[in-house]
């Protein structure tokens, strides 16, 4: 399978905080659902200096691209906007 980082920016407006923490239970399920069938290597939230949620970084493997983009149509904080932008760049988890 090939590996992915990805790295979610949340939205930024006053709102922002608020849909992710309401997103987040469906962004879980998703989550668990992953790991179950291996696509979910390892994931969390990317914190501010004041320690409240500002984005994600998770790394994700998939056979095929296009498994990747049904993750990305499906997925609730891009579907929900509570990532403004994602970044997936190309991944190999060190073998150690």
């Amino acid at each position: 399978m090939k590996q992915y980082l990805i790295t979610g920016y949340d939205y930024t407006d006053a709102d922002a905080l608020q849909r992710r923490l309401n997103v987040r239970p469906h962004h879980l399920v998703g989550a668990k659902a992953m790991k179950e069938n291996g696509n979910f290597i390892i994931g969390g939230a990317m914190l501010s200096d004041e320690g409240k949620m500002i984005g994600s970084t998770m790394i994700l493997q998939f056979e095929t691209e296009e498994e990747l983009e049904a993750w990305k149509q499906n997925e609730p904080y891009i579907t929900q906007k509570v990532w403004e932008s994602v970044d997936v760049k190309s991944f190999k988890v060190a073998d150690v």
